[in-house]
């Protein structure tokens, strides 16, 4: 049993599998990075509003104008504008990772496109040719 597992864990493919997600985890930790921090204060300056902060209260005990983090400790609030940043880090990971997968398989068609070398005809071929020659001569 201990022989298999050492054969499934050193596939090619679990390998593979394994470096795609951890390199997906630390590109998910940029483009949110990038999203929260770059975009989103962008976007806030645009409309003149924190998209951290914007929820709807839905019960009496919540004030509207608190941080999100003091609403939601008094009670259940709809925080619409996490909301629109998920969904934001979301599409940009998805357009770039569809950038990536195009830009793979562009290379794949390029490499299928190329042209095989002619196959080396098998030896009796070679020898008819040979002797087909020789008898021109």
């Amino acid at each position: 049993m201990l022989k298999e597992f050492k054969e499934f864990a050193l596939r090619g493919n679990v390998m593979d599998l394994a470096v795609g997600v951890i390199i997906g985890g630390a590109f998910g930790t940029i483009v949110n990075s990038i999203v929260n921090d770059l975009i989103m204060p962008l976007v806030g300056i645009a409309f003149h509003a924190d998209f951290s902060n914007l929820y709807i209260p839905l019960s009496e005990k919540v004030p509207y104008g608190l941080p999100l983090v003091e609403a939601k400790k008094l009670g259940p609030v709809f925080a619409w504008g996490n909301f629109v940043t998920v969904v934001l880090n979301f599409v940009i990971l998805a357009f770039i990772i569809f950038l990536m997968v195009k830009g793979m398989n562009s290379l794949k068609k390029k490499e299928e496109s190329a042209p095989a070398p002619p196959a080396e005809p098998p030896a009796d071929i070679k020898l008819l040719t040979e002797i087909r020659d020789l008898l021109k001569k």
